[in-house]
């Protein structure tokens, strides 16, 4: 460790300030790293222009690639992976976190240090032709990256069992880490109106998060004082938002409220406004949206998808229902709404005992001592940096 300047290199192709699971996981995994005292790099593509090619951001050093153009989601930087490449040989582990078309070209370059691939999920496109090849070619990427790597993460034993790289997988060093997920107890309803039923959503306003078949499961709802409150970005996002296919299927219903980005105490206070919390999604791999609601006792409806329905299995605190099925969803949110305070508060122990950040630290710094001791005397935030990197 001593002969590197950084104990841990994560790359991937979106961070922050860009709002997403994977970046608000990948960030608190960085930055929760540096507070422990390793020296962590970050490299990620220059998503937009005004955000400078390096900087410090909560301890640890941030790399962006500048990005020629975009397609759909991708970021496409004829720069990434030569900048990746060196980073990571300045670096004594190397953590990508995929779905990355480039992640087979980087693990290929990096052979002599451990490589602990992260697989959030199998990507997921909308239909078309361009995207079926966008698809295949990040799932052969991430395959490649596999067979090299030293071990595989998965956000759970569900999610790993229903990839369709399930096959390479079980045969590799793998295991399932819960994301990082806060306890966000002791918001204010600043969002609650009125005594009714009130049902949220969180997260990206995009075609894969299924809201539709939300609102049209809201609609089934006769009760004038219900709400649906819908928090989330439909402005920075990659591939871009879907609030314009929403707002004629809410069709002036004044029980639906579009929140836009939340975030800091904002989050706190709309789990605190809500009665039931709902992740339609048509492709998740675990939802750290839905965890924090069940650690603030609120109990969550999700789809019965491989890693989105974990947190529901794990604490038996929701319902599961099939995707595109605003009936079933209906039917699981009025049950949810029935419980009571003594089983809201016991679903709530249930989630914070398996989830938070201190855990899924402990968990990954226990695999890279595995790959790798780590020399604690040579890993301290500060400590006289080796090497030429970037310099």
């Amino acid at each position: 460790m001593s002969d590197n300047e950084f104990d841990v290199a994560v790359i991937l192709n979106y961070y922050a300030p860009y709002v997403s699971g994977l970046t608000i996981h990948t960030q608190r995994l960085a930055e929760g790293l540096a507070r422990r005292g390793r020296r962590v790099a970050v490299v990620a593509g220059q998503h937009d222009a005004s955000l400078p090619l390096r900087e410090v951001l909560g301890g640890v050093e941030v790399f962006r690639a500048p990005v020629r153009w975009t397609i759909g989601r991708g970021l496409v930087s004829p720069q990434f992976v030569s900048l990746a490449r060196r980073v990571a040989r300045a670096s004594a582990i190397v953590n990508p976190h995929v779905p990355m078309l480039e992640v087979a070209p980087l693990a290929l370059a990096v052979r002599d240090r451990p490589f602990v691939t992260t697989h959030h999920m199998d990507l997921w496109l909308p239909s078309g032709i361009v995207n079926t090849a966008a698809r295949r070619a990040v799932d052969v990427s991430t395959w490649a990256a596999m067979r090299r790597s030293d071990a595989v993460v998965l956000n759970s034993a569900d999610q790993a069992r229903g990839s369709k790289l399930w096959p390479l997988i079980k045969r590799r060093n793998w295991r399932g880490i819960a994301p990082p997920c806060l306890d966000r107890r002791g918001g204010k309803p600043r969002y609650r109106d009125g005594g009714g039923l009130h049902i949220g959503f969180l997260g990206r306003i995009v075609e894969d998060k299924g809201i539709e078949y939300l609102i049209r499961a809201f609609q089934q709802l006769a009760d004038p004082r219900a709400r649906l409150l819908i928090g989330g970005d439909w402005v920075n996002v990659a591939g871009g938002g879907i609030e314009d296919r929403l707002r004629p299927l809410i069709d002036g219903d004044e029980r639906v409220r579009m929140l836009g980005l939340l975030g800091g105490d904002e989050i706190d206070d709309f789990y605190a406004s809500i009665d039931v919390f709902a992740l339609p999604s048509v492709a998740e791999s675990f939802g750290t949206v839905q965890a924090e609601a069940m650690m603030a006792d609120v109990p969550s409806v999700t789809t019965n998808l491989p890693g989105g329905r974990s947190p529901v299995l794990e604490t038996g605190f929701g319902r599961r229902v099939p995707p595109r099925d605003p009936a079933a969803l209906g039917r699981a949110i009025s049950e949810l709404a029935a419980l009571t305070a003594s089983e809201r508060a016991e679903g709530g122990r249930r989630a914070r005992q398996l989830y938070g950040v201190d855990r899924f630290l402990d968990s990954y710094e226990e695999l890279f001592r595995q790959v790798t001791p780590m020399d604690d005397s040579s890993s301290v935030i500060g400590a006289r940096r080796r090497g030429t990197l970037m310099r």
